[in-house]
């Protein structure tokens, strides 16, 4: 249990002494803060005078019962949940308790571990949904800047670290899967820095052949191919003053590299076609999912443009690393979607919750985002519930597993397993395959081909 599980509030409300007197025992043998009553009126005013994370009471009381209970807690704090406990069990009271809002219902007599999960399950929604509130602040202010949103304290250490480095003239190296947010880092370091007011221009160098690549970092003057009628500065330029941020920079050609290499190490540009340099004044960002050092060691990547951007580096975990994080960002992504869809939606299931934090998310949080967005858009009423999530999520087991083998694998052994798992996944569509690689289409078509996989 985590220091905000075990810092719960929770109130116990049965009229059988003995019952109380165990269940407050093994609970808060669990960590909870556990206050007590005998008695339905009892229970109402605890209720009154003190807020609860989860409540549980017995259904049949004398004077107030389990639902009465059960109603006074909602009216007073819609997030509480509350666990319905009873020995007169049956079909009908068990749906009446979750119509009215219950977030379980179980028989007695119980099992302790049982009761002991279902609370910790309950405290972790009732948590997320008061952390929620927080969340509506982040979304209005969305436009101000890049928001981190996270409770990981690896990410947290991560992210002071980013804050040290910000207002310096590093060069940084993020690496990470797809989708872990490397941009946002970029982001991030560039509105913390010396240069917030200057351009933050980015390219992904995966995306374009070299020929396109050169046009568009470093521009063109008037006649210097077929096509050019005007001059064009580019990228590189335009970010002068300010940030470059490269994302994928282990997809670009070695003689890509080499042309850049100079720039960064001369500080200036040569249009395509022109006979004068440019001075520029340039930070240089770049991210690559991609292990760069095994890279360098096939020649695949130069050393000496590696050392160049790799000045300072951070390294982003995967969604699967940081499973707490899931259910803040599911609620994030859920309050600034619904916003820009203007659609009702205004909570997640605990079962549709569940999935997601079970879910090995292979895209990370992109693909949270995706299917965040996606189960808006197929919401019918004001809750995203476990139909509007996909099959993938719902048909299979606890956890959606990444493609594994018993022996050591290298790196492109895996990746081109992963790659294979992620086209069988999405009936060999490749746009679908890209967009949850991060990637660019012609990336994967580059990846798929040195595979052996375009045929396929």
């Amino acid at each position: 249990m985590d220091d905000n599980q075990a810092s719960a509030r929770l109130l116990i409300v049965d009229d059988e002494v003995v019952a109380v007197k165990n269940l407050a025992y093994a609970l808060s043998k669990s960590g909870y803060e556990v206050i007590t009553r005998t008695s339905g009126p009892g229970g109402l005013e605890a209720l009154e005078s003190t807020q609860f994370d989860v409540v549980l009471t017995d259904l049949r009381m004398e004077h107030v019962d389990g639902m009465a209970i059960l109603d006074k807690a909602k009216a007073l704090d819609s997030d509480v949940a509350v666990i319905m406990i009873t020995g007169h069990a049956n079909f009908n009271s068990a749906v009446d308790a979750m119509k009215a809002g219950a977030f379980h219902y179980v028989a007695k007599p119980f099992r302790l571990d049982e009761v002991r999960e279902i609370v910790a399950r309950a405290v972790e929604l009732v948590q997320t949904k008061r952390q929620n509130r927080t969340l509506q602040f982040l979304v209005d202010q969305e436009m101000s800047g890049p928001k981190f949103i996270t409770q990981d304290a690896a990410i947290q250490r991560l992210l002071k670290n980013v804050g040290q480095i910000a207002p310096t003239e590093c060069s940084v190296l993020i690496s990470g899967e797809s989708g872990t947010g490397k941009e946002l880092v970029a982001r991030y370091l560039h509105q913390h820095s010396r240069r917030a007011d200057k351009p933050f221009v980015a390219i992904n160098c995966g995306a374009f052949q070299d020929e396109l690549l050169a046009n568009e970092l470093f521009g063109h003057e008037k006649g210097a191919f077929t096509g050019a009628h005007e001059a064009r500065a580019g990228l590189i330029e335009s970010a002068d003053g300010g940030t470059l941020f490269l994302d994928e920079i282990g997809d670009m050609s070695l003689p890509m590299q080499v042309k850049l290499l100079r720039v960064i190490q001369e500080q200036e540009v040569q249009r395509l076609g022109a006979t004068v340099t440019r001075k520029i004044d340039v930070r240089y960002l770049a991210a690559t999912n991609r292990d760069l050092q095994a890279d360098i060691s096939q020649g695949h990547f130069r050393q000496d443009l590696f050392y160049r951007l790799n000045v300072v580096s951070f390294n982003l975990p995967p969604l699967s690393e940081r499973r707490d994080d899931i259910p803040l960002l599911a609620y994030y992504f859920l309050k600034k979607h619904a916003l820009h869809m203007d659609r009702p939606v205004s909570d997640i299931s605990h079962d549709a919750l569940e999935k997601l934090t079970a879910y090995d998310f292979p895209g990370n949080v992109r693909e949270l985002e995706n299917l965040i967005e996606r189960g808006i858009a197929m919401a019918t009423g004001s809750e995203l519930g476990i139909e509007q999530l996909p099959k993938n999520i719902t048909d299979k087991g606890l956890r959606v597993i990444r493609p594994r083998s018993d022996k050591l694998q290298s790196l492109d052994e895996r990746e081109e397993e992963y790659i294979r798992w992620i086209l069988k996944e999405t009936s060999w569509n490749r746009t679908q395959t890209a967009d949850i690689l991060g990637i660019a289409r012609a990336s994967l078509w580059r990846k798929l081909k040195k595979y052996g996989l375009d045929d396929s």
